[in-house]
């Protein structure tokens, strides 16, 4: 019973540790195998859909090789290796173009790896720094076989106690060596040029136009050879190259707050701090803001407003009665012009999927020739169609047409395909006509005279596409109306 109630007790004081603690435990994982530090951390909308995530610059302890990983909530999204240690992350805008979504730097030795769409994009390399003349010397004597191995790392070593300039990667590497290895190590690489290559040790971003959030960002490396160097975004070159030694704050010439840099270089550098700065406490007061305190002037409540409401609130369901007939009668309205165009012929587009055509005529001109251009569209997704024909079915007391029959050729799916035309005008007292366009159907009248139909009802049934245009321009009144099936 004791053991009972102590177990219960500490469960207790858990629940209420957790109940009185500012953080919410989203998720633990102590298996995660995730081996960084802080500098190697860094949350951005990667994708531009408003979902930060979380990319890694993770060591790869245990002889496993370094790698970039990038998180969504605890599933890992991306894992790329690495050749080398990271060194720091950062996020940053390369340009001005939409989507505006961040890139991805990571430092990894002398180079740093751009991502874009978590896609490697650039690779970026420090230049090459000027060896020690004196460790070249000695490669160049060791070379031509003036010294031996034994020698040349009794003075390597002196040079890296006592020279400004480092050692290589090459000196460095054979002097880590057995005595038996750097025989064959010296003659391996004596051959071979000297280079000595900085590291980058930190990375940040600096605004290059703008202080906005989204404005452009250049990516600011800090080196082991104690070098500052800005890169631009969008070609990746050194913009300003600067290695600072001293710095100095304090009351310079009659000015009271100065600030003296110098460079290695030698160069000097003096900023005076402006009178009118103002710089805020980084630390602000723990609650809402104070201008969330300050009340709003919000205007009165008009009579008219009031009375309103209240109509509102005592006929609202006779309201929404009447809203819904109202749109019921609407509906009603637009169904019965809908078959009042197919029932008379007047639908620009096949009412029917077994000729998927789009039909629609210009009319140039201003008379009594004018030129008449028929628009034909195949509105299918994939079937053609073959051997159409089309005839103009017209008063010829009224109109004239050099050619009133022939023949379509091939509608590729989606494709405009115009016929043209011309109609002369016979009649100077202004009457017009209606000129009908379609595909032959059956043989009518007299002397086997071709029609093509019968009337509307006879267009609609067959699945007939016509419109009907007039110029407003036109002195003489010209209508047409355009019938096509197959």
């Amino acid at each position: 019973m004791a053991a009972a109630s102590s177990s219960d007790s500490e469960g207790d004081r858990a629940e209420s540790s957790e109940a009185s603690s500012k953080w919410l435990d989203a998720h633990y994982d102590p298996m995660a195998n995730i081996h960084t530090f802080s500098a190697c951390l860094v949350l951005a909308d990667l994708h531009g859909d408003g979902e930060y995530k979380l990319a890694v610059g993770d060591l790869g302890p245990s002889g496993r090789q370094p790698c970039l990983k990038v998180l969504k909530g605890p599933t890992v999204l991306a894992e790329s290796a690495l050749p080398a240690l990271p060194a720091a992350a950062a996020a940053f805008l390369m340009g001005q173009h939409e989507p505006r979504t961040p890139a991805l730097a990571l430092a990894s030795g002398p180079c740093v790896y751009v991502y874009k769409n978590l896609r490697p994009y650039f690779k970026f390399s420090l230049p090459q720094l000027p060896p020690n003349p004196l460790e070249q010397d000695l490669w160049n004597q060791a070379k031509e076989d003036q010294i031996d191995h034994l020698t040349l790392k009794e003075m390597l070593e002196g040079i890296r106690e006592k020279a400004e300039v480092p050692l290589s990667v090459q000196s460095l590497r054979f002097l880590q060596l057995e005595l038996s290895e750097m025989e064959a190590f010296v003659n391996q690489h004596k051959s071979k040029p000297i280079k000595r290559q900085a590291v980058i040790t930190t990375m940040t971003t600096l605004k290059k136009n703008m202080a906005d959030e989204d404005a452009m960002s250049c990516l600011v490396l800090g080196t082991e050879n104690k070098e500052l160097l800005v890169l631009d975004p969008e070609a990746f070159t050194i913009l300003a190259k600067d290695a600072v030694t001293s710095l100095c704050f304090g009351r310079y010439g009659r000015e009271d707050n100065t600030l003296i840099v110098t460079t290695r270089g030698g160069g000097l550098i003096i900023k005076i701090l402006k009178r009118t700065a103002v710089f805020a406490e980084g630390a602000g007061e723990v609650g809402p803001p104070p201008a969330q305190a300050m009340k709003l002037n919000v205007p009165r409540k008009t009579r008219l407003y009031v009375d309103q409401t209240l109509r509102e609130r005592e006929a609202g369901t006779a309201m929404h009665r009447t809203f819904q007939t109202d749109l019921y009668l609407l509906r009603l309205r637009a169904a019965r012009a809908y078959v009042r165009a197919l029932e008379s012929s007047l639908n620009p587009v096949s009412a029917t999927a077994r000729e998927p055509l789009k039909l629609h005529a210009v009319v140039q001109g201003l008379g009594p020739t004018f030129k008449l251009t028929l628009h034909l569209q195949n509105t299918s997704t994939a079937r053609p169609i073959l051997g159409l024909l089309v005839c103009f079915l017209y008063n010829e007391v009224l109109y004239a047409l050099p050619r009133a029959f022939f023949k379509v050729p091939l509608l590729v799916p989606g494709l405009n395909y115009p016929l043209e035309t011309f109609v002369e005008s016979l009649s100077d007292k202004g009457i017009s006509d209606i000129i009908k366009v379609g595909h032959p159907l059956v043989l009518l009248g007299k002397d086997n005279e071709t029609e093509c139909g019968q009337g509307p009802q006879v267009a609609a049934r067959s699945g007939w596409v016509s419109t009907q245009w007039r110029p407003p321009s036109l002195p003489v009144p010209f209508d047409t109306a355009l019938v096509a099936c197959h």
